[in-house]
Parts: structure tokens; C-alpha cells; sequence
């Protein structure tokens, strides 16, 4: 995700792990457009480790720094089970 990029509203459904490449500076709206998260105020970064997330609501998500944000997310998704 480019500096100055602005994924558009989308979700997560399922909880998963999110593995961090490269990070930078961030703002998470919800569908309303209130800021939900700011990297900015979070004070450490977190590049190069893997992360615990639950699902997410609607969101969109900005790239406010001057550095790419690259993850690896991957969801646990529910599968068939017997019985």
C-alpha cells in the first residue's frame, strides 16, 4: 500500500493473523468515516512480526506516512466439519 493510498470500505469476516513486512504510518475509518485507529499514536512498530486479529467490521484504511505498508494477512475461515 503506497504512501498516500486509501484502501477502499471493506471487511474482514474472519479473525487471522496478519504478518507485517514493512510498516508505516496509518488511519483505520469505519463505514461512517470516524477514525477507528491511528498508527500514529500507538508508539512502537510492529514490522517484521506477526500479529493476532479478530475480524473487522466495514473499514477502509489510509496510508498517512511516507513508507509502503506491506502484509501478509491470512483469516481463519470456518470449514465443513462432521456432525
Amino acid at each position: 500500500m503506497p504512501p498516500g493510498h486509501t484502501v477502499p470500505l471493506h471487511t474482514h469476516r474472519w479473525p487471522g493473523i496478519q504478518y507485517i513486512l514493512s510498516w508505516g504510518d496509518f488511519i483505520r475509518r469505519d463505514d461512517e468515516g470516524v477514525t477507528v485507529a491511528d498508527s500514529r499514536g500507538f508508539g512502537t512498530k510492529v514490522e517484521g512480526r506477526a500479529l493476532w486479529s479478530e475480524a473487522l467490521p466495514p473499514h477502509t484504511l489510509e496510508n498517512v506516512g511516507d513508507q509502503e505498508i506491506h502484509v501478509i494477512a491470512v483469516e481463519l475461515k470456518s470449514c465443513c466439519r462432521d456432525g
